[in-house]
C-alpha cells in the first residue's frame, strides 16, 4: 500500500501502528462519553446541593469545600496526570458548576 502523505510504501509495522492508534482512539472516544456522563451526574449533584444551601443557611461559595475537593482528587491520583494538572481541570469544572443555571 502506498502512503501518499509520506510518498513511500507502507510496511506491516506502519499498518500495525496505525491499527493500534485507531483502536486506542476508539477507547478514548468511549472514555470521553463516560466522562461526559459522569460530569453531567456531578453537575446535577451540584445543582441539588445549591438548592439545599439556603435551607441549611450556607452560602453558595465555599472555598474550604473547594480545597477539600482538590485534596480528594489528589488523593485519588495514581498518574500519569500530576496533582497540579487535576487541580487545573477541577478549577474549570467548579467554575462551570458555579455558572450553571438550575
Amino acid at each position: 500500500m502506498l502512503d501518499y502523505a509520506r510518498g513511500h510504501a507502507m510496511t506491516d509495522p506502519d499498518l500495525d501502528a496505525q491499527a493500534k492508534i485507531a483502536e486506542i482512539r476508539q477507547r478514548i472516544d468511549a472514555i470521553d462519553c463516560q466522562l461526559v456522563q459522569l460530569l453531567n451526574e456531578r453537575a446535577q449533584c451540584s445543582l441539588d446541593i445549591r438548592k439545599l444551601k439556603p435551607q441549611a443557611k450556607l452560602g453558595l461559595y465555599d472555598p474550604k469545600r473547594e480545597e477539600e475537593i482538590f485534596t480528594n482528587v489528589g488523593g485519588c491520583n495514581d498518574g500519569p496526570l500530576f496533582d497540579d494538572d487535576l487541580r487545573e481541570i477541577y478549577e474549570a469544572i467548579l467554575h462551570v458548576s458555579k455558572e450553571m443555571r438550575g
